[in-house]
């Protein structure tokens, strides 16, 4: 039984009602078609370990999945009172060698970093990133004042185009949104191809890198 199949079931029977609303996403599908034809392609998934998530999106690419939770991550340089050494951090933490991943799943986990962070880490994604590998990340709108209990968001996918949001508890709450142009310098020089902003106020966005990239680097070491 596919998993969207297994879902539709749970609905009708009203066993999910607690487990959290679901919202359609219009760049999955893209992100999915961005991995498909790749052999035995490696997605790099930056959120908490969903087991449906790690079904769905092999039975739908055949890929591997490596899991780096980064809220766990967050979360303990808050408990640690090592806030300010998180952006150090992420030079760090991923072990993974350049252009080894064809996509990665961001999530909404740059609502959380301030901007240094957000800077450290998005270097690293785009190291490790192969040449016209895919980047899906989820960016809040809103302002992060109105949330009284900071949460993060599990997002467990249901089909190619909807998504269920879980909420649990984090340690840190979202920072200030980040505007459409600084999400472009933030990732550049990878491409956006798609840019939604949805009516729950979340803008989603995918990136490509350029396959021109896998060229810079000898052109860099020879001059």
């Amino acid at each position: 039984m596919a998993f969207s199949d297994l879902f539709a079931r749970r609905r009708k029977d009203g066993h999910d009602a607690a487990d959290g609303p679901v919202h359609p996403t219009m760049v999955l599908d893209r992100f999915l078609a961005g991995l498909s034809g790749r052999p035995q392609p490696v997605l790099l998934d930056l959120g908490p370990v969903v087991g449906s998530n790690v079904t769905f999106f092999g039975e739908q690419v055949g890929c591997k999945i490596i899991v780096e939770d980064l809220s766990k991550d967050i979360d303990r340089h808050v408990s640690q009172g090592k806030l300010e050494e998180l952006s150090l951090f992420f030079d760090t933490r991923f072990p993974q060698e350049s252009e080894t991943i064809d996509g990665i799943l961001c999530w909404d986990v740059f609502d959380y970093l301030d901007r240094p962070a957000g800077e450290r880490l998005a270097r690293q994604l785009k190291r490790v990133l192969r040449p016209d590998g895919v980047l899906l990340a989820f960016f809040s709108t809103t302002d992060p004042r109105s949330t009284i209990h900071p949460m993060y968001t599990k997002h467990v996918v249901v089909d190619r185009s909807h998504l269920q949001y879980r909420p649990y508890a984090a340690a840190r709450a979202k920072q200030r949104p980040l505007l459409n142009r600084d999400i472009q310098r933030l990732f550049e020089p990878l491409r956006i191809t798609e840019n939604f902003l949805l009516k729950t106020n979340l803008r989603e966005v995918l990136f490509r890198k350029p396959a021109a990239a896998a060229q810079a680097k000898p052109a860099a070491a020879g001059s």
